[in-house]
């Protein structure tokens, strides 16, 4: 099993091949900072004979990979949020698109009749989550949980930078959206726009402007929400069950019969050098519980 300092290393490389390959390893171990970047642009003044003036701006932080909206000033939230909202994040519109008309209850997605139930353990500040949200969660919804066969159960967890990061922090507003029955589009929203690990962008701040970007999701009821006992109660509850499980790392992807034991989609091989589920092994192991194989 690598290091905290190669496990690291091993996500920033992962994350860094975007769509292209499937990531090497999932997240493992203790993120150290990287510095973010600023996105400056100059505004220049003259009048009569007087020397130019330059002011130069900062916009925003470059959050995420496909570079997400500066973070909004106060009063600019809207009590309401919307996918269309001034203060939306990108791909805010796809992301609430892709669970609409599918029952949700708090953080499980899909109808309680599925055969199936898929469990996942995610870290919010995890990339090689990001990956598979990104790249395989559609195809998954659309083909498996929009058409009844799969009910996905998610499970927030928090590892990486240590008790009192971000991960621990940011996880809260997820739980928080699910009382809505909004968690899985927060999710979403969260991983089109996630910014580096462990380098302190998912501030309060960004969390508010992630909720504004969820259709219907009341901001002050959420705000409240985040901070309440209920989510933390929730939060250690999972940290519980990873600890049970023996959940080595995220993003962590068990299937099985409803009602039966679930068991992970890598094989213990798979499990010990730190595989990530690829699209292909998760959808084999829906047909094995499907058909009792």
């Amino acid at each position: 099993m690598p290091s905290g300092k190669k496990a690291k290393q091993q996500r920033r490389a992962a994350a860094a091949k975007g769509a292209r390959t499937p990531p090497p390893v999932r997240s493992k171990g203790v993120g150290g900072p990287r510095a973010r970047q600023a996105s400056p642009r100059s505004l220049a003044t003259a009048g009569g004979v007087v020397a130019v003036a330059v002011i130069a701006i900062v916009l925003g932080i470059v959050l995420t990979h496909g570079g997400s909206k500066a973070a909004p000033l106060p009063g600019e939230f809207p009590t309401v949020g919307s996918a269309r909202s001034k203060v939306a994040l990108q791909g805010a519109p796809d992301a609430n698109a892709l669970f609409k008309g599918i029952p949700q209850k708090g953080l499980v997605l899909g109808k309680p009749s599925a055969p199936v139930e898929m469990e996942m353990f995610i870290d919010v500040q995890c990339p090689v989550c990001q990956f598979y949200e990104v790249n395989y969660l559609p195809t998954i919804v659309q083909k498996y949980i929009r058409t009844g066969k799969v009910q996905l159960h998610l499970q927030p967890w928090a590892f990486i930078g240590g008790a009192g990061s971000q991960s621990f922090s940011g996880r809260l507003g997820l739980i928080a959206a699910s009382f809505q029955n909004k968690g899985f589009e927060y999710a979403k929203v969260l991983y089109d726009n996630q910014g580096t690990e462990d380098s302190g962008w998912l501030t309060d701040t960004m969390m508010k402007t992630i909720a504004a970007s969820v259709d219907g999701l009341k901001l002050r009821e959420w705000s409240t929400d985040t901070s309440g006992s209920r989510a933390g109660a929730i939060a250690h509850g999972v940290d519980v069950l990873a600890s049970r499980d023996k959940i080595g790392g995220t993003p962590t992807v068990l299937v099985g019969r409803t009602g039966a034991t679930l068991r992970d989609v890598l094989t213990p091989e798979q499990q010990s050098k730190n595989d990530v589920p690829t699209l292909q092994e998760t959808e084999q192991a829906f047909t094995a519980a499907l058909t009792g194989t």
